[in-house]
């Protein structure tokens, strides 16, 4: 399993997020990002190959953005934010990070899962 995870459910509609475009990244230097890995949520919500098994980490900060726009215009809803970014920080490299979604057209909420 990637060390990395996440998980999107939608709270408006009461099951998961299926295909939700998610990209991972690494803050390099103050400003700037370096894109890691990307996928699509499955029909459980879940996208839990975005890295692969065993990939090594390091400590830093990390960024999840998830492309929500297209994910409500497929389902032809509106929605007031068109991406979602988490910011998280690695301090133990060894570790596994699962970092849920909980998802609707106007408001979000995240949290460390395990």
């Amino acid at each position: 399993m990637s060390p990395i995870t996440t998980h999107v459910l939608d709270t408006a509609r009461g099951r998961p997020a299926e295909g939700v475009a998610i990209v991972l990244e690494r803050r390099q230097g103050e400003t700037s990002w370096v894109e890691l890995a990307r996928g699509l949520t499955n029909r459980d919500g879940r996208l839990a190959t975005l890295l692969p098994d065993g990939a090594a980490l390091s400590t830093g900060i990390y960024r999840l953005r998830f492309v929500t726009a297209d994910y409500f215009a497929a389902l032809g809803v509106s929605s007031f934010f068109p991406e979602v970014q988490v910011i998280f920080q690695i301090e133990d490299p060894a570790g596994h990070y699962h970092v849920p979604l909980l998802l609707s057209p106007y408001g979000y909420s995240t949290y460390r899962g395990s």
